[in-house]
């Protein structure tokens, strides 16, 4: 009998176990969703894909021919098989102005990174470059000389 109460005993302590363990798992995941920072909205949007470009031409020549429809997923199917019949030849406006606004975007996100290096989040900067601040100042001081 002793090996009876042994096993419920061992099983016991198992248990205890692993409710500790999840228990301790648990409260991490809430650590790290506490910890978890907002989204910046100075930040720039990601550029859309080639597809995507397509789809908003594609929306437009959808509602045209079809004014009554109010579904979302018939515009996107509709859309995503036409882009699949379409050829590489047909898709390369859509993807050369996909790369134009990636390329816009790239530009965007360099000085935005440069900005949040370089300064903090409170100073704000003016768009004007050092050299036309520096012009001004130039020319407010030939301003006072000159009366």
């Amino acid at each position: 009998m002793k090996g009876g109460k042994a096993k419920a005993e061992t099983a016991k302590k198992a248990d205890n176990k692993l409710g500790t363990k999840r228990k301790a798992s648990g409260s991490d995941r809430v650590g790290k969703r506490a910890a978890k920072k907002g989204k910046d909205p100075n930040k720039p949007k990601r550029p859309p894909s080639a597809f995507f470009v397509f789809m908003e031409e594609f929306r437009k020549q959808f509602q045209e021919k079809n004014p009554n429809n109010k579904s979302v997923a018939t515009v996107g199917k509709a859309a995503g098989d036409k882009w699949k019949s379409m050829s590489e030849s047909d898709k390369a406006p859509y993807a050369a102005k996909a790369a134009k606004r990636k390329a816009e975007y790239e530009k965007s996100m360099a000085a935005y990174n440069k900005k949040q290096a370089g300064g903090s989040e409170n100073e704000e900067e003016s768009d004007k470059s050092k050299s036309e601040v520096n012009d001004d100042e130039d020319e407010s001081g030939e301003e006072e000389e000159e009366e």
